[in-house]
């Protein structure tokens, strides 16, 4: 009895999605069990809150606020900078555009700890901007172990990930509808409020999320810039997961949940607020 073309279709369907169905199951749905399990279990595998309570206790709460605020920080500073710069960009000639966006991404292509370390040796007391500083008469001044230097590396390292998708959505906007704008009387700040920036929202939205994500979860950048002594969500469970026992792997996973959380409800939000398409209002 031969097979119906639809169930061909769905049989070809399925055998070609095997792999990443395969991928997606190893490494992100069984990671996550797994979180889940240490998260809500205790040390002889029975149900507990006490691990979900215990990360609402003073000190991690603490360190979960200074999270979230250095992650918008991060995300307000990248966004001021990565608008007017994808503007600025996207008005430019093709052949200059192409050389703005190989220079932004650039620094992308080398490792985030080769970057972080770079600016880390900037930042140092006898590092070159404390050099130019005491120059000038300002300086020195002590950055490294504060939260400017870990705000400063937050931008540093995830800008261009703001930049490129605003930059991506400018370029498809229709210069007719600016055009239009002027001759209905709109001069540049109302061309910019009313038609590029509605336009535009799709690719803010996601620099948004492209930045505040990794930005309320890293760890690394925190300790560099610090050298431990700020401590982020992320740098916790790190040294929660890295002591290797039962016990640490509980709060470690059970901090590791609350952070996803956290990190689905702004998903949720960027995208409520990214499905709709921005409209032009004159």
């Amino acid at each position: 009895m031969t097979l119906t073309k639809t169930k061909r279709s769905a049989i070809t369907s399925a055998i070609s999605s095997a792999p990443h169905t395969l991928w997606c199951v190893l490494f992100i749905l069984a990671p996550l069990a797994f979180v889940a399990y240490y998260a809500f279990t205790d040390e002889g595998g029975s149900f507990t809150l006490a691990n979900i309570n215990e990360v609402f206790s003073p000190a991690y709460l603490a360190i979960l606020e200074r999270s979230l605020l250095f992650a918008l920080y991060a995300t307000v500073i990248c966004l001021l900078l990565a608008y007017p710069l994808a503007y600025a960009i996207s008005r430019m000639r093709e052949r200059n555009q192409t050389l703005m966006i190989m220079m932004l991404m650039l620094p992308m292509w080398i490792n985030l700890l080769i970057r972080t370390y770079s600016l880390k040796i900037l930042l140092e007391s006898n590092g070159i901007v404390n050099t130019l500083l005491e120059v000038i008469g300002l300086g020195p001044v002590q950055m490294l172990g504060t939260d400017f230097a870990i705000v400063l590396g937050l931008v540093y390292n995830y800008l261009p990930y703001m930049v490129l998708p605003i930059y991506s959505v400018m370029t498809k906007i229709d210069r007719r509808l600016i055009e239009a704008a002027g001759d209905l009387g709109c001069n540049g700040w109302q061309t910019m409020l009313r038609v590029i920036f509605p336009l535009s929202i799709s690719g803010v939205i996601s620099g948004v999320t492209m930045v505040f994500v990794p930005s309320i979860s890293t760890f690394f950048i925190s300790k560099s810039l610090s050298d431990g002594r700020i401590k982020l969500i992320g740098d916790i469970i790190e040294q929660q997961i890295s002591l290797h026992n039962v016990a640490a792997y509980e709060i470690g996973s059970a901090l590791s949940f609350v952070l996803m959380i956290f990190i689905i409800i702004s998903l949720f939000i960027t995208n409520r607020f990214g499905d709709s398409d921005g409209g032009v209002v004159l």
